[in-house]
This record gives structure tokens, sequence and C-alpha cells, in this order.
């Protein structure tokens, strides 16, 4: 039985969301190797903020990716290796995450930096 279908379908989501951004977004069509795509939106507060941060995150089997706000845009970020947690990285940014706290990391800025945002999940 072929599921790929599925994975497509559920991604495509994604695409459609990348199309709702400014016109400097363009629509993406990703298939995967998956079964189906998991899609959890999740609220963190950051430190020094009155707004929350949306991150969305999309796990289709071994492949998980997340969309983080950094620098004035939605950054598609993947799975990299974590000594614990989960790391995702896009560009010149990093977004870790270990149980409801996830920080943001600028890479320009060192490898020993502190991050751009330190946030913990909403309940």
């Amino acid at each position: 039985m072929n599921r790929q279908p599925k994975a497509v379908a559920a991604v495509s989501a994604v695409a459609l969301f990348l199309t709702a951004l400014p016109a400097a977004a363009a629509e993406v069509t990703l298939t995967l190797d998956a079964p189906e795509v998991d899609a959890l939106s999740v609220i963190y507060r950051c430190e020094g903020t009155t707004t929350g941060m949306t991150v969305e995150y999309y796990n289709a089997g071994e492949d998980s990716f997340a969309m983080v706000p950094a620098d004035g845009a939605r950054r598609l970020m993947v799975t990299v290796l974590a000594a614990s947690g989960a790391r995702y990285a896009g560009g010149p940014f990093v977004w870790w995450t270990k149980g409801r706290e996830g920080s943001l990391y600028d890479l320009r800025n060192g490898d020993d930096a502190d991050p751009v945002a330190i946030c913990v999940e909403e309940q």
C-alpha cells in the first residue's frame, strides 16, 4: 500500500501557509517518503516580549522541520543532531527546545553567544 499521497497532501498545507506570507514568499511543495505528516502549533512566551511567538512543527517519519519566527521572517528549519532536546537549524539561526523551553540562537553572533531569545511554551 502506498501511503505517500497523505504525506504530500499534509506538506502541501505548509506550502499554502507559506503563500499567506508577504509578497516575497514563494509556494513550496515537498514530497516526503513518510506514511503521514503530523503538524503541531506551539505558542511560546519569550523574555522581554508581551506577545506570543508561534512555532509550527511538522514531523514526517525521520524528517522533522519547523517554521520559526526569526529576524522579522518565518524561517524553515530542519532537525539536526542534538545532545538533548530537539535542535532545528536554518540559515544562521538555531532553534533549540528541551521540554517546554526553547532558545533561538543567531550563529552570526558566534558559537558561544547567548541566545537572542529565551522562550517558554504557554500553557
